[in-house]
């Protein structure tokens, strides 16, 4: 498992950098498989509150593609850290969760073994449904056109089809008010 840890507008310290190291270091025995771990740590100056000043994101990457991300912000980056570790235990659970089910209702009696036991074991949910299909006609455009169409529907994301990049991509307006370009790629 590779760890990174990246900073943005702050230092990290020798403490911090340990204290990272240790809560990551058991992902792997709940994620079997996992390939890379990127720790983003944010002290945002400009936070609309006191309380969410210091942002701590997590995203893991296992063999198989699979990508989980998690973020948290609070007034101090230690509490941050342990709010998005125990998010991502919840997440994992919950994946962990829908394969078992997956591999049970595919008429395997035998239980899929992913690793030791879940520190949060999450109760049975109920299967969730699409419960909506939306079919819309597309245009080609630029993504400064996406921008307004964006902005003239009010929505917080809108997906086009970018003339310059000859694919469907996804417009979506960040937190700070800025936007935020999803280009997928096939693998």
């Amino acid at each position: 498992m590779e760890l990174t840890i990246n900073s943005r507008n702050m230092e990290v310290t020798t403490r911090l950098q340990n204290y990272v190291e240790k809560k990551t270091s058991r992902l792997d025995r709940y994620m079997p498989n996992l390939v890379e771990v990127r720790v983003d740590l944010t002290e945002e100056a400009h936070a609309r509150n006191a309380e969410e000043r210091e942002v701590a994101q997590i995203t893991v990457r296992d063999k198989r593609g699979t990508i989980l991300r998690a973020e948290e912000r609070s007034s101090d980056m230690f509490a941050a850290i342990d709010a998005v570790v125990d998010k991502l235990y919840r997440q994992i659970s919950r994946y962990r969760g829908k394969q078992r089910r997956k591999w049970r209702n595919a008429g395997n009696t035998e239980e899929l073994v992913l690793g030791e036991p879940l520190p949060y074991e999450e109760e049975e949910d109920e299967e969730l449904q699409i419960v909506r299909y939306k079919r819309f006609s597309m245009r080609p455009m630029a993504v400064e056109e996406a921008i307004d169409q964006l902005e003239l529907l009010g929505h917080d994301f809108y997906v086009f089809f970018n003339i310059d990049e000859g694919a469907v991509n996804v417009l979506y307006r960040r937190r700070d008010n800025n936007y935020g370009l999803l280009q997928p790629e096939l693998d």
